[in-house]
C-alpha cells in the first residue's frame, strides 16, 4: 500500500517550465511559414516555364535570397521542434529519446546548412 497523496504523485511528473516556450516558438515559426510559403508558391508559378539561366538570376537577386534563406531557417526549426515534440511524447526509454532528439537536431542542422549554401552559391556567383 502506498501512503503518497495524489499530489506527491504527480510531483516531478508535470511541466518542466519549457513548454510555453517551445510552443511560442513553434507557433511563431508556423505564423512566418504562411508568408514565406505563399511567397514560394507565387514564385514557382510564375517561374514554372523559366529555363535555368532565368531561375538562377531570380534567386541571385538579394530578395529573393534572403527570403529564400528565411525560408529554410524556418522549416527546418519548425520541423525540428515538432519532431523533438513528437519524440519525447512517444518514444519512453530516456536514452533513446535523448539519441533521438539530438540526431534529429544535427540532421536538421546539417540539411539546413546544405540547402543555405545553396542558395547563397548561387546568389553570390560560383
Amino acid at each position: 500500500m502506498i501512503f503518497r497523496t495524489p499530489l506527491a504523485r504527480a510531483r516531478g511528473l508535470g511541466s518542466a517550465k519549457s513548454g510555453t516556450h517551445h510552443w511560442w516558438l513553434q507557433r511563431l515559426t508556423a505564423v512566418a511559414l504562411v508568408p514565406l510559403s505563399l511567397w514560394l508558391v507565387a514564385s514557382l508559378i510564375v517561374l514554372a516555364s523559366a529555363d535555368h539561366g532565368t531561375v538562377i538570376a531570380w534567386l541571385s537577386s538579394p530578395v529573393a535570397a534572403v527570403l529564400m534563406s528565411a525560408l529554410i531557417v524556418a522549416v527546418f526549426y519548425h520541423g525540428q521542434l515538432g519532431l523533438q515534440v513528437v519524440l519525447e511524447d512517444y518514444v519512453h526509454a530516456q536514452w533513446l529519446k535523448l539519441t533521438g532528439i539530438v540526431l534529429m537536431k544535427l540532421v536538421a542542422l546539417l540539411l539546413a546548412a546544405v540547402c543555405l549554401f545553396a542558395v547563397l552559391r548561387i546568389a553570390f556567383g560560383n
